[in-house]
């Protein structure tokens, strides 16, 4: 594999870019610093194939990253291959509007043919290509230049690697037959609203204080003002006000300035500072949330009580066996609080659609209607069927 000098023009990033179009597949990478603001800050780009790789610097002078965003944007000829890719596709999102289609996860598809439920990189290349990755760049300042060779060398690792892993990985999943498995999570993966900065939306990222209109109208209003102050200042979100905190204002509004003194999480600064006036007067202005907003109750059957939290508890056993069994992640398959409720009675849920049904809903749902059973054959746990004559005896 040819290894690329770090590309700091745009004709030399054309020309890679122009060349790695022709392929089926390409292996992207970022480094950013997000610690100390609002968006996160662009220091490098990794994208390569299995014939060559190169490091990009988005803060070189002059450089204009337009071939490489439009290779991962507008081409859907060709695949990109990320691993544990969401902030990587933020990034792009934020910079185009647009996320990389199609795509594929590597730490998603191992999900389908292991039982690792969200392996890290270095593992991955451990287990594939048993090679062991220098960690000592992981926790660099990628944003000082220059960046020295160790430093370009361990980045341009995370694609070179991925671009020998990827198609072990694909053949695996062709070989058992589970790619249809993955076509949603990574649908769902490259969705723009994902990554959309909707202020209208923000309040739902907070854990939500009950159903009360007026109260859920203030954190509305509020959740938009923190992401706009947020934006504004480029700081993360939390330096503003954490959620903990925005949550409370909105259950117990303060009536005057100076009552923000006594609000837990704030400074005695808030009383009659710049920001305070303005929280108050978004608290001020803030309207009942409208009906057609309210979030839905949770769909729950009937309370489980301890009966029904024993067969709860069974439904996890079952998963367990059935993940070792089949040697996929629980987690792709279903979640403990979609257990909880086929428990409860729910019938309407992911795990008794589709493949998942039928590789675990079924059994699932026949554990609950007392046509599975639990034995122990030679030490180890299995399940066995229970046929109409044994549950009418």
């Amino acid at each position: 594999m040819q290894i690329h000098p770090l590309i700091t023009d745009t004709d030399t990033l054309a020309q890679l870019c122009e060349r790695l179009a022709k392929h089926e597949f390409v292996c992207v990478d970022t480094e950013f610093m997000r610690e100390n603001t609002y968006y996160p800050l662009l220091c490098l780009i990794q994208i390569g194939n299995e014939e060559e790789a190169a490091a990009v610097d988005p803060l070189a002078n002059g450089l204009d990253l337009t071939p490489l965003l439009d290779l991962l944007t507008n081409n859907e000829d060709v695949l990109k291959i990320f691993h544990a890719g969401g902030q990587d596709v933020e990034i792009i999102y934020n910079l185009t509007g647009k996320t990389p289609h199609p795509i594929f996860d590597t730490q998603i598809a191992m999900m389908a043919i292991s039982q690792s439920e969200q392996i890290g990189y270095a593992n991955l290349v451990e287990s594939w290509l048993n090679k062991t990755i220098d960690k000592g760049a992981r926790f660099t300042d990628w944003s000082r230049r220059p960046l020295t060779e160790r430093q370009i060398e361990y980045a341009i690792g995370d694609v070179t690697y991925l671009a020998r892993i990827f198609p072990k990985i694909l053949n695996k999943l062709i070989k058992t037959d589970r790619g249809h498995w993955l076509n949603a999570e990574m649908e769902k993966l490259a969705d723009p609203s994902n990554y959309a900065n909707d202020l209208d939306v923000a309040w739902k990222r907070i854990r939500s204080p009950g159903r009360n209109p007026a109260v859920l109208g203030r954190l509305k209003a509020l959740a938009a003002w923190r992401e706009t102050e947020a934006q504004d200042k480029n700081i993360p979100r939390g330096r503003i006000i954490r959620d903990e905190t925005l949550a409370d204002i909105a259950s117990h509004p303060p009536k005057k300035q100076a009552d923000l003194a006594k609000v837990r999480g704030l400074s005695n600064a808030w009383k009659e500072n710049d920001i305070g006036k303005r929280l108050m007067r978004v608290i001020d202005k803030a309207e009942p949330l409208d009906q057609s907003e309210m979030p839905e109750k949770a769909k729950r059957g009937a309370p489980l009580g301890k009966e029904g939290a024993l067969v709860a508890d069974l439904l996890k056993l079952l998963l367990k066996i059935r993940s070792r069994e089949i040697d996929v992640a629980s987690r792709l398959l279903t979640r403990s609080d979609e257990l909880e409720a086929l428990a409860a009675g729910v019938r309407k849920l992911p795990v008794l659609e589709g493949w998942r049904f039928e590789v675990f809903g079924k059994d699932a749902l026949d554990l609950v209607e007392g046509k599975l059973a639990f034995a122990v054959e030679k030490g180890r746990l299995k399940m066995t069927h229970i046929d109409d004559a044994e549950m009418a005896d």
